[in-house]
Parts: C-alpha cells; sequence; structure tokens
C-alpha cells in the first residue's frame, strides 16, 4: 500500500532553515502529483507547495521566494526546502498524493520557529 514518512522537522531560530523530506513507499512520486501542508491548531490544513508529475511547481503566497519544492526520483523522495523561516511557518508539515481519487497523508512533521 502507499505509504508516505516525513522528516525533518524541528526546532529553528527565525530566518533559519530547514529541510523537509517525505519517503514514499507502494508508488512512484515522479507518477503523481505531490503537496507539502501544514496545519495549526484550530485552523484548517493549508496547502503550501506542490509538483506536478511534469515538474511545474506551485506554492501559497507566504512561501513563495523562501520555499521550494523538489523530488528525487532515484530516492522516491519528494522535499520542502525552507528558507527564512518565521514564527508563523510553525505547524504540522504533511506530505499528500492523490491516487485514483484516494488522499494519502504522512503522519507529519512539527516545524516550530522560536527564538
Amino acid at each position: 500500500q502507499v505509504q508516505l514518512a516525513e522528516s525533518g522537522g524541528g526546532l529553528v531560530q527565525p530566518g533559519g532553515s530547514l529541510r523537509l523530506s517525505c519517503a514514499a513507499s507502494g508508488t512512484d512520486v515522479s507518477l503523481h502529483n505531490m503537496g507539502w501542508y501544514r496545519q495549526v491548531p484550530g485552523k484548517e490544513r493549508e496547502l503550501v507547495a506542490s509538483i506536478t508529475a511534469g515538474g511545474s511547481t506551485t506554492y501559497v503566497d507566504s512561501a513563495k521566494g523562501r520555499f521550494s519544492i523538489s523530488r528525487d526520483n532515484a530516492k522516491n523522495t519528494v522535499y520542502l526546502q525552507m528558507n527564512t523561516l518565521k514564527p508563523e511557518d510553525t505547524a504540522v508539515y504533511y506530505c499528500n498524493t492523490r491516487i485514483a481519487w484516494i488522499d494519502y497523508w504522512g503522519q507529519g512533521t512539527q516545524v516550530t520557529v522560536s527564538s
């Protein structure tokens, strides 16, 4: 079955950087659109960045110029490079893909931006 496993979260100071990883199994990330979402308590999950099977990328306005989504097909892994982090980026970050109208999610990784 399809499984997604996020890693790379942690505590970072404002202005710092983190790289999140999403390792996939049971599917080939190069064949599907992949997305990174984030969620804070009491709010809906928000799409932060996505990459299509063809390699096109999109970002939420607050992430443009700071975040970069990429994919390593050999490692079957999707990344989210986050630079110039702000306290408002604090959230649980989830990896997602939709295959045959079914959404698959990882367990999430906590990102905390604080001094």
